[in-house]
């Protein structure tokens, strides 16, 4: 009886190391295909969030993402662009190794580019107004309370031109990881134009 329960434990091992040689090379194939790029950010109750799609990071977050590529998932994609010829096209459509198009690229980087042009009007028109205060505060013979009036609000469009340039920071730092993101993607630079 004793040579049955040792056979019996022995065919049951088998079995169940059978099954994970064959489920573990599945679960590897099926992780990897998960790693690309991850986008971290903190919220307002100091709760750390993780997302695979920028679009799901809410707005008054997005200046303070943090890109992240997963390297291991590097390694499972073909390092050069693809191409891929669409039904009804003309010819063939260029695309990253992600498989994400030209269209892709110029969606998300856009809305960047006028968050850049607007702060940098903004920055630009607040800094003429401080030029213009600044000259008629030297012109004219003011009394002293109408001198501090005019430095309080001297002060605050300096705050607002440092919140300006700030925005202007942040804008141009997220530009630059969609620029180095976009590299790492092999995706054709021009899409970011």
């Amino acid at each position: 009886m004793d040579i049955y329960i040792k056979n019996l434990i022995i065919q049951v091992e088998g079995i169940k190391m059978k099954k994970i040689i064959f489920i573990f090379p599945l679960l590897i194939l099926t992780l990897s295909a998960y790693a690309a790029t991850v986008y971290k950010w903190v919220d307002k109750s100091g709760g750390v969030n993780f997302t695979d799609d920028y679009e799901k990071v809410p707005p008054r977050y997005r200046d303070q993402v943090e890109v992240e590529i997963r390297k291991d998932a590097q390694e499972q994609i073909p390092k050069s662009p693809t191409k891929e010829i669409t039904p009804g096209s003309k010819g063939e459509v260029m695309k990253d190794i992600y498989g994400r198009d030209e269209t892709w690229w110029r969606d998300k980087i856009h809305p960047w580019r006028e968050q850049l042009k607007e702060a940098t009007t903004n920055y630009e028109n607040t800094n003429r107004k401080i030029i213009e205060r600044s000259e008629a505060l030297s012109r004219k013979y003011w009394s002293p309370t109408q001198y501090k009036m005019n430095m309080v609000e001297m002060d605050k469009l300096k705050e607002e031109k440092a919140k300006y340039k700030a925005h202007i920071d942040e804008t141009n730092e997220m530009l630059r990881k969609l620029s180095k993101e976009a590299e790492e993607s092999k995706a054709n630079p021009d899409w970011l134009k």
